[in-house]
């Protein structure tokens, strides 16, 4: 039986490319039924985005592939009189409208809030957006790597020499995807409280700002501007990358008793009464020189016989893995992270797919079907030719 928390929830989804497919994708995988309402004959630009072009010229880009498992697919153009008619009769019984269109785009086709919930006074309508609907930055395109920029990531991300560099993935749009879906499901919540919808508007930089935690917490608090620090956390140290015999290990001794048990595990136990280390500011003001030394101590082993040591005294600690490692980590595949699915063109090869790393009553959160094929839920909801919705066929 399926206990997934958004279990009979139905959700629109006019999104393209990653920030609100992602968010979608959470929203399949907690339960909810998702329809991607895709434009006929192109659908979503991340069909067309990935390292392999035969994929890219048959609509299933790598891009489209990781985010739109589970989901279904209807061909719409809000443009056409008779796709507008389908689309506000689908309207009426959804749970939730996300779009991620520049601001104006939906009022402009004629569906602004006001409009949307005389349709419907139940739906939680969800746009994201780089900068929200309002402001003198709303018009403006966005994109991860613009957003990233503007709120200041790129320029803590490196080091002194290198920065301002870009994170290296769609950290802003995974941020605002993930922020959406959070705000739909309490909306969701709320809703079941008052009976109303819900109008939620997410801002990709504000999310951005958010998440980045004490880079923007400390300046607002202290006046303190963050800098690009490398592999080192201003917050503590020793708490970075380290060298160790065959390559790097990171180490995140951040509180004093991690910070002995280190020093004695490295046989370095005088390290604790040197007067420059002896407390966390301390540690702090003279981080190179403790990092020298630890990594001196550190060079006497293997990674990964100081990850494993050192873990089990409770110093965090662990190797820097390539993305092929860190896929075939044991702990991911104990976890069911992944899902094979077969592959939608039904080709002789295995679709892999990640979860969102949330277990229900223990059960991993997993994708039933590959991503659709564009327009391949048409028959589902009976679309006649001119592509209107003549009856829905199967209940949500």
């Amino acid at each position: 039986m399926d206990n997934r928390p958004l279990r009979g929830v139905r959700v629109l989804d006019l999104t393209n490319v990653l920030a609100g497919p992602y968010c979608s994708y959470q929203l399949m995988l907690l339960g909810a039924e998702v329809v991607k309402i895709e434009k006929p004959g192109h659908g979503d630009l991340a069909r067309r985005l990935g390292p392999e072009p035969a994929l890219n010229e048959a609509g299933l880009g790598t891009s489209f592939l990781a985010q739109n498992a589970g989901k279904k697919s209807i061909e719409l153009d809000l443009k056409d009189p008779h796709h507008r008619a389908s689309f506000e009769e689908l309207l009426s019984g959804a749970d939730v409208l996300l779009e991620n269109f520049r601001a104006g785009v939906m009022e402009r086709l004629g569906y602004d809030w006001d409009t949307l919930r005389q349709a419907n006074s139940r739906l939680i309508y969800c746009a994201i957006s780089g900068f929200g609907q309002g402001g003198p930055m709303s018009q403006a395109p966005a994109y991860d790597q613009i957003i990233q920029g503007l709120a200041g990531m790129m320029s803590i991300t490196g080091t002194p020499e290198t920065a301002p560099l870009r994170v290296g993935f769609p950290v802003s749009d995974s941020v605002g995807g993930l922020v959406a879906a959070m705000a739909i499901c309490a909306a969701l919540t709320g809703r079941s409280q008052t009976g109303e919808g819900a109008f939620l508007d997410v801002s990709m930089l504000e999310a951005s700002l958010s998440a980045m935690g004490w880079a923007t917490s400390n300046y607002l608090v202290s006046g303190v501007p963050p800098k690009p620090m490398g592999d080192q956390n201003a917050t503590a140290a020793p708490s970075g990358t380290f060298d160790a015999a065959d390559g790097p290990l990171n180490i995140a001794a951040n509180r004093q008793q991690q910070f002995e048990v280190l020093c004695r595990l490295l046989g370095r136990d005088e390290l604790v009464v040197d007067e420059r280390f002896a407390d966390r500011e301390a540690r702090k003001a003279n981080r190179a020189a403790l990092n020298q030394e630890i990594n001196a101590a550190l060079r006497r082993r293997p990674a990964v016989e100081w990850e494993r040591m050192l873990s089990a005294a409770g110093v965090p600690a662990a190797r820097i893995l390539t993305v092929p490692q860190a896929v075939q980590l044991e702990q991911l595949q104990v976890r069911g992270f992944f899902t094979d699915l077969a592959f939608p063109d039904n080709a002789d090869r295995t679709l892999r797919v990640s979860g969102n790393g949330v277990h229900v009553n223990g059960t991993p959160l997993r994708p039933a079907t590959p991503p659709p094929l564009l327009g391949e839920h048409n028959d589902e909801f009976a679309l006649d030719a001119d592509l209107g919705v003549v009856d829905e066929v199967a209940a949500p």
